[in-house]
């Protein structure tokens, strides 16, 4: 089997193993793709991801077979373009990039300008006629290797290079002459040598063979590995290795570099976006090192910059470029975000992919292209990522809030977010793991941040255009970004931020809005997002697709408004224990568990049936028309006791009691491991009187609401943690025998279910008896997990992550349901409960509900509906589509 495929020059591009995204990465593929219809591309060669695997494997070694097929690779790039890998007189330079195959931008390592040394150097100057040009691409290739294979700290560079900028008086590294440069290339050998004890390798192919591994290695980096555990990405895919030959965009003003997207990555605008330097490196651009300049002479006069567009001072290569980006959009039937270079004149492509969007913008970009017939309306569709919607389900700044603007910035990601200011990665994490709500503000984000960037809910740079690190990955991530905010001035030392003329401090609060780049002090009033336009467009596509209905958990007014908006079609879970929280009825439930008999509890519940009552009345008032499962009471009766002295003396006089007594008697409750004691069913099992006090709230609610002339209540009345069929037997006869004397009583009557939650594994495997007495099953899998893996959720935050790292779990269990295991003793109860009773209500109400990976096995194994938190309704609307579009193949 192949482990390097070629492309460019005379190379065949017709295998179809070389277009496979598995085999040579995202960019492996689309280089050999844009290569095969004619795109000017530099020829380069593909390394195989599965040779990254066995690299990775086998001990960080490199087989045979690879070198050998590395060194022919080697000559047909060689061939391509005329010159020779180490060649003194006329060297060939080749770029060594990562290539996943999905995008992870910034987050494995790149090495450019490979092949320079002492020698290639003086051939690189005379062969291009331009000293300045060769020397700076060698002090480059020294820093960036030295960085990625080596290890070093690039800072170290960093300062000789703004010493040596210094001692001239100079502001931008481009004032540097070759003397300049070629005296700098001296220090960072001697940086090396110092750090090392060893001189910079001079052997090219030894350099090929570092920076190869090194590529394979960033795999396993830090970095990687939380981007990976961040977006679902298993760790055995492994990286391609993209090598290819240097074409330059720092050779004089008659080269550039840039990043560009067909569309508007931020808003989905139909129009070209993008940045742009001249005699510069794609790093320049990406790393933020030097603020970039617009493409497009209209962005530029928005933006009111002076600096000209490429589109102005490069007009015969732009228009080549726009030539590229309508072929590309319309190859690919998707936005693209490019990578190009232009060396002396010629435009050279180095990358194509379907680019990072904001939620806004994907929403835009599919209606439009479905619009423009480039897609489907089920195209689009699949086209946006269901967990995107949430960045448009959340406030945003209240426009008419007074607003004290510090500074400003480029809207690198939009959205509005306030919070402390935290000054490096650590420090977000650390604050946000105390439920604080943080704004990481740095000069300039690298990979190394990236736990810091998910923990904030903003993210602030100093430096970095709209294309920097640190815009890429918050609009992938969803968190409001304000990039090149160049008023911004940071002493680490002191940990405090200025902002012009305004001093600040770490743990003082900052609003940012990544609409409008604008920076503001103190806190910002928000306003509810309104869900229509695109959105509504395509939530209405979805609606047409889907099979599966969706409801949400809830439990207030409130969440079933909000539900109810965001077009939940019933409730599939409401916890009635959230009631009797409330501090007005709390010391009634906490008389009703310390009472010594059935009458002293019967007393307490009097007390609390109006005001659940009261709370079902409400809740089938605003879910009038729509179906409402509500489970009666679930966790141990000992959470709602008082645990602090002060709590027990208060109750004691409210029932003048002792307080001894008291104390005892929640001793007594006291339970080793609640989570599998006295609770649920249990309850109902041993005080009858609790299940009936809920049962009669839940149908005198019923029956009042039907009566009120509105669309009828359909309550559906669910048993918790049932293992047995004798259990739900008895409880479901006490909800009988209760609904029938409510009717009786009020004259009246409502249509009603009961069913049972499945949250164990016995009752998942005896669902076939079960399901003799259940009307419906609802399968609670956050229990149903904690209990199938014996783990609980509470606990498992110190342990999972390093699960996930090391491949036992693909993703948190809690988080998207484990399929193979949880998910097979689902697919028993779905299979067992509809042998009994075929038209068997089924659905879902842990917090999978909301997880669409977890919906699209819902999916597949039938159930009815999924039910998921109020602001994760669309998420799982969009997502259920998806699911059955994609089980119709």
């Amino acid at each position: 089997m192949k482990t390097v495929y070629t492309f460019g020059g005379d190379a065949p591009h017709d295998e179809s193993r070389q277009k496979d995204k598995t085999v040579t990465g995202g960019k492996g593929a689309n280089l050999a793709e844009m290569a095969g219809i004619g795109l000017p591309v530099p020829p380069g060669f593909t390394i195989t991801t599965e040779e990254c695997v066995r690299y990775l494997q086998e001990g960080a070694d490199f087989s045979d077979q690879l070198r050998a097929d590395v060194a022919n690779a080697l000559t047909h790039i060689e061939g391509a373009v005329g010159k020779r890998f180490g060649d003194a007189a006329d060297p060939l330079l080749v770029s060594v990039r990562s290539g996943a195959r999905v995008s992870m931008p910034g987050m494995m390592d790149t090495v450019l300008n490979l092949g320079l040394n002492d020698a290639t150097v003086q051939g690189l100057a005379a062969t291009s006629g331009d000293p300045r040009f060769a020397w700076d691409s060698y002090r480059r290739f020294i820093q960036m290797y030295s960085d990625v294979v080596l290890g070093l700290d690039h800072g170290l560079f960093e300062e000789a290079l703004e010493i040596a900028k210094e001692d001239k008086g100079y502001f931008t590294d481009t004032e540097l002459e070759s003397e300049d440069l070629e005296a700098l290339v001296g220090e960072y050998k001697s940086i090396v040598a110092n750090e090392l004890g060893n001189s910079f390798p001079q052997d090219v192919t030894e350099q090929l063979w570092g920076a190869i591994a090194a590529v394979f290695d960033s795999w396993d980096s830090e970095r990687a590995k939380v981007y990976r555990r961040l977006n679902a990405i298993p760790g055995d895919w492994g990286t391609a290795v993209n090598v290819q030959a240097m074409v330059f965009g720092n050779m004089g003003n008659s080269s550039a570099t840039g990043v560009a997207f067909t569309r508007d990555p931020s808003t989905g605008e139909r129009s070209y976006y993008g940045e742009w330097l001249v005699n510069a490196q794609g790093e320049d651009v990406v790393a933020g090192i030097r603020t970039p300049q617009y493409l497009t002479k209209a962005r530029r006069e928005a933006a009111g910059a002076e600096l000209p567009s490429m589109e102005e001072a490069m007009p015969k290569a732009y228009g080549e470029l726009a030539r590229v980006f309508d072929l590309l959009e319309a190859h690919y039937r998707d936005m693209q975000d490019i990578e190009f270079t232009v060396q002396q004149g010629k435009l050279w492509m180095l990358q194509t992919r379907s680019g990072k969007r904001t939620a806004k913008a994907a929403l835009k970009m599919a209606v439009d292209m479905a619009g423009e017939g480039l897609i489907s309306e089920e195209e689009a569709i699949l086209r946006v990522d269901p967990m995107a919607l949430d960045q448009l389900l959340h406030p945003t700044l209240d426009p008419d809030a007074p607003r004290d603007v510090l500074g400003e910035g480029l809207p690198a990601s939009p959205g509005a977010a306030s919070g402390k200011i935290v000054l490096d990665a650590d420090t977000a994490e650390l604050w946000a793991n105390r439920e604080e709500e943080v704004i990481l503000v740095r000069v300039e984000t690298s990979p190394e941040d990236i736990h810091g960037m998910h923990a904030a809910k903003g993210i602030l740079t100093a430096r970095g255009g709209m294309t920097s690190h640190a815009a890429v990955v918050a609009r992938g991530m969803g968190r409001p970004c304000v990039s090149g905010a160049s008023a911004v001035s940071i002493n680490l030392a002191e940990r405090t931020l200025r902002i012009g003329q305004r001093e600040l401090k770490e743990g003082d609060v900052i609003t940012l809005d990544g609409s409008t780049g604008k920076v503001m002090a103190g806190r910002v009033p928000t306003i509810e997002p309104e869900l229509a336009g695109d959105f509504g467009t395509l939530i209405g596509w979805a609606d047409k697709y889907r099979r599966m209905g969706v409801r949400t958990n809830a439990e207030t007014p409130e969440d079933c408004r909000t539900a109810r908006q965001f077009g939940a079609e019933g409730i599939g879970l409401c916890r009635t224990e959230h009631m009797f929280f409330d501090a007005g009825r709390i010391s009634a439930v906490r008389a009703m568990i310390l009472a010594d008999d059935e009458a002293g509890r019967r007393a307490a519940l009097e007390r609390l049936l109006p005001e659940q009552r009261g709370d079902f009345a409400e809740i089938f008032r605003t879910m009038a028309g729509l179906p409402c499962t509500i489970r009666l009471l679930d966790p141990p009766l000992h959470e709602f006791m008082p645990t602090r002295d002060a709590e027990f003396a208060d109750l004691a006089d409210d029932l003048g009691v002792d307080i001894e007594h008291l104390k005892r008697r929640a001793a007594e409750l006291h339970e080793f491991n609640p989570m599998l004691g006295h609770r649920g069913c249990r309850l109902g099992i041993t005080f009858p009187e609790i299940y009936e006090m809920q049962a009669r709230a839940i149908f005198e609610a019923a029956v009042a609401v039907t009566g009120e002339g509105g669309e009828p209540v359909v309550p559906e009345v669910m048993i918790p943690l049932v293992a047995t069929k004798k259990e739900l037997e008895i409880l479901r006869a006490l909800v009988v025998r209760t609904a029938n004397t409510v009717f009786e009583e009020m004259g009246a009557s409502v249509d009603y279910l009961t069913g049972t939650m499945i949250e164990l594994p016995r009752a998942a495997l005896m669902a076939g008896e079960i399901a003799e007495e259940a009307r419906f099953f609802s399968f609670g899998t956050n229990d149903l997990t904690q209990t199938a893996l014996g783990v609980s959720r509470d606990d498992a935050g110190r342990f999972l992550g390093s699960y996930v790292d090391q491949g036992i779990y693909e993703r948190d269990p809690f988080v998207s349901l484990d399929i193979d295991g949880v998910g097979q003793l689902v697919e028993i109860a779905v299979e067992r409960g509809r042998a009994t009773r075929p038209d068997i209500k089924l659905g879902i109400c842990g917090e999978h509900g909301g997880d669409p990976e977890s919906i699209a096995f819902c999916e597949k194994v039938g159930l009815d509906y999924v039910s998921a938190s109020p602001y994760r309704v669309p998420i799982a609307r969009l997502a259920a589509a998806q699911a059955a579009l994609k089980a119709k193949g």
